[in-house]
């Protein structure tokens, strides 16, 4: 797991304390949306303390958008199929499937919009979470990079933004799938070399 910047000092954290808190986080999301949450109804839910949650979490928006990388971890792994299209559609395909579900599009959309009014969130949005998802991407990229199979002249960097430039764009600003076909065309873009 990646370390916290954000963590505050005092105790270690206990790794069961940290999960029942992102489970009731997540679960209090699912069940009433990210405007009703409250550290309070975290502590309650997940049997803690608000010091304990406090503590470990400035706010409830770094609660729920850990709840969130942890998930994102397990759910969009970093596949090795041998070539660039079909670890890319691997990953378009999980990554979307991820971003459709309603409570995680609520949650990415209120992180994202608590990271536009709250510079400090916002410095530990982009460190904890969007560069964590865009070192895992680059790690396919730069696979792909050293094949030969990146788009002549187009740097991994750009790559990487064109994709999670599309899944912002979808999730905040227009009403359009995030589904294979969108998937399967961004491969068509951005594999044209690589087999499969």
């Amino acid at each position: 797991m990646d370390a916290n910047p954000a963590q505050r000092p005092g105790r270690r954290r206990s790794e069961a304390s940290r999960q029942a808190i992102l489970a009731a986080a997540a679960e209090l999301i699912a069940q009433d949306g990210y405007g009703s949450l409250t550290i309070e109804n975290i502590a309650r839910h997940s049997a803690t303390g608000k010091q304990t949650i406090y503590r470990w979490w400035p706010s409830k928006a770094d609660v729920a958008m850990e709840a969130l990388a942890d998930k994102t971890d397990l759910q969009v792994p970093i596949p090795d199929e041998g070539n660039f299209a079909a670890d890319l559609r691997a990953v378009l395909s999980t990554s979307f499937a991820l971003a459709r579900q309603p409570q995680v599009t609520e949650i990415l959309r209120a992180l994202m919009a608590e990271a536009q009014i709250d510079d400090a969130f916002a410095q530990r949005f982009r460190s904890q979470f969007l560069e964590r998802r865009r070192r895992a991407l680059h790690t396919i990229v730069d696979r792909a990079h050293a094949r030969g199979e990146l788009p002549a002249g187009v740097p991994p960097d750009t790559v990487v933004d064109v994709v999670f430039g599309t899944l912002w764009y979808r999730v905040l600003a227009i009403p359009a799938p995030l589904d294979d076909v969108l998937a399967d065309e961004l491969v068509r873009i951005l594999a044209p070399a690589s087999p499969g």
